[in-house]
């Protein structure tokens, strides 16, 4: 599932590509045609994120509000576009570009007080001005441990599986210390190593952990799971230590024992 860099990511590239224009909408598949026909001939505004969720603002106050989820996938393509492939939910027609969204969670027209009740269920999103004590005071409060936290967008918003790994790696933390025991010191540090990695999976629209110098090659040329420290590694980039694997809130953390003592 694509996580917070990437909807941002995606957020900031298709309003370079559409913003400003009279878009064409439409649902080869079928299942977004009544919604399409709301909002095509409309002038798309802008593009934004907010955790993984993506809203396209159109001048007439319509939002396409739009989920990814595991399986959904965009595909950038020119005008005039070519016939559909597989089942494309969404295409967005500019004057040069076109985009088709494949298999999202959701994909549906809104207003901006819907779009406010989205906002109200998500957590601080470090990317998009997100008020670290905000995340702070839910975190102190809870007895669950880090590990199943960082999962919980209620508390940040944008944090997946290799991000938790990842920024767990990071800063050191054992996934079970639990939020309450958590000290304010190490809190403040996951904050800023999450919004770094956060920053750096932006720029280069991948998530990167290792430096250039762990890869032996330049970030941006990094592929496959050498971009991380542990998420499905065997050894640790950092220690060379072998990684462990446990299931945590349903899903598998990568963990580095030797790094990550603090519990």
């Amino acid at each position: 599932m694509p996580e917070g860099h990437k909807t941002h990511f995606f957020a900031r590239e298709h309003s370079q590509l559409l913003a400003g224009q009279v878009l064409k909408v439409t649902s080869p598949q079928g299942r977004f045609r009544g919604d399409a026909r709301k909002v095509s001939g409309k002038i798309l505004a802008q593009v934004t994120a907010l955790g993984k969720h993506m809203f396209y603002e159109f001048d007439s106050g319509q939002i396409i509000h739009i989920h990814l989820g595991r399986y959904g996938k965009f595909r950038n393509l020119a005008c005039p576009p070519p016939a559909p492939v597989g089942q494309v939910r969404l295409r967005m027609i500019g004057d040069e570009n076109t985009i088709d969204l494949n298999g999202p969670t959701t994909c549906r027209v809104i207003d901006d007080e819907l779009r406010q009740q989205v906002a109200n269920k998500l957590g601080p999103d470090p990317l998009a001005g997100g008020r670290k004590a905000d995340a702070w005071e839910k975190i102190q409060k809870s007895k669950k441990p880090i590990g199943a936290i960082l999962l919980d967008q209620s508390v940040i918003a944008g944090i997946g599986n290799i991000f938790r790994a990842e920024i767990l790696h990071d800063v050191g933390l054992s996934p079970d210390i639990r939020g309450c025991d958590l000290p304010r010191a190490k809190f403040d540090q996951l904050w800023r190593s999450t919004r770094r990695l956060m920053k750096v999976g932006l720029k280069y629209g991948k998530i990167v952990t290792v430096t250039a110098k762990q890869a032996g090659m330049p970030i941006a040329k990094v592929q496959g799971k050498e971009r991380f420290c542990v998420y499905g590694r065997k050894n640790c980039a950092v220690c060379d230590h072998p990684v462990d694997t446990i299931e945590l809130a349903s899903r598998k953390l990568y963990r580095c024992p030797s790094c990550q003592k603090v519990r």
